[in-house]
């Protein structure tokens, strides 16, 4: 338990911080599509014998360069690109969990999240991969802010928006990787959602957006593991339901929103 209360607050601090662009960016499936992406990458680490937490990190940050570099030079706008990975991912998935003849164990702790098995290796490197995320929103917050706002006038002023972007879904990927092992790849889009949905309903700066995100995914996450622990519950189910209540609350007491990144 005091592992699964770790992990889970590294997720909690890290999927807000990147959650929160995505939403505002109106990018939230691209945490859905990396996640299929991901389910893909652990499928061919099951088949080939290799852990599948590298198979989920090396496909998934592959999907998500490639799903930048084709909307980015225009061959596909960016929801059909999301539809090519996603569609994409779960079609070698499924092909590979055939071949495999049929699902396993570890193939169901990763779909729908196994955090109560979480060993202190996987919690060293999901600390190493939340440290450097981290360090890389903080260190880049002036500018992936900036290209959130107006990407044409931060590229107009001499940003590298195209690396900016590159960068955002590559940790993207990163996260999505990183939240497997709590909520599962078919919950993770939700961790970095809800919060920040949450957080735009009461906050009124962006910074704040982004503190309340975090506070909710950790009450989110506390909160669900402690219902899954009592209440003999999926910890990554519970800790999405929570985080879904979480929002209804804030949709119900905040100011409502008409679109667009707070001021």
């Amino acid at each position: 338990m005091q592992r699964a209360l770790l992990a889970g607050a590294i997720v909690a601090v890290v999927c807000p911080l990147i959650g929160v662009f995505l939403v505002l960016r109106r990018l939230a499936l691209i945490a859905d599509t990396l996640a299929h992406v991901a389910l893909a990458g652990v499928a061919l680490g099951l088949f080939a014998g290799a852990p599948p937490l590298a198979g989920a990190l090396v496909v998934a940050v592959a999907g998500g360069v490639g799903i930048e570099a084709l909307r980015a030079r225009g061959h596909l706008s960016g929801e059909a690109a999301l539809a090519v990975f996603l569609s994409g991912g779960l079609a070698v998935a499924v092909v590979l969990i055939s071949l495999a003849r049929g699902f396993t164990v570890d193939l169901f702790g990763y779909l729908f999240g196994s955090i109560a098995t979480v060993q202190p290796a996987d919690l060293r490197v999901m600390a190493g991969l939340g440290a450097v995320t981290t360090a890389v929103v903080l260190g880049l917050y002036k500018d992936f802010f900036a290209v959130t706002l107006d990407e044409e006038a931060a590229r107009t002023s001499g940003m590298p928006v195209g690396a900016l972007n590159t960068l955002l879904t590559v940790l993207t990927a990163l996260v999505v990787v990183l939240s497997m092992r709590v909520v599962g790849i078919l919950l993770v889009s939700a961790l970095l959602v809800l919060p920040a949905l949450a957080a735009m309903r009461v906050a009124t700066s962006f910074r704040g957006t982004v503190v309340a995100a975090v506070a909710f995914a950790l009450a989110a996450v506390l909160l669900g593991l402690v219902a899954a622990f009592y209440l003999d519950l999926a910890a990554g189910g519970a800790i999405v339901l929570v985080a879904l209540g979480l929002f209804g609350v804030a949709s119900l007491v905040g100011r409502p929103r008409t679109g667009g990144a707070p001021p």
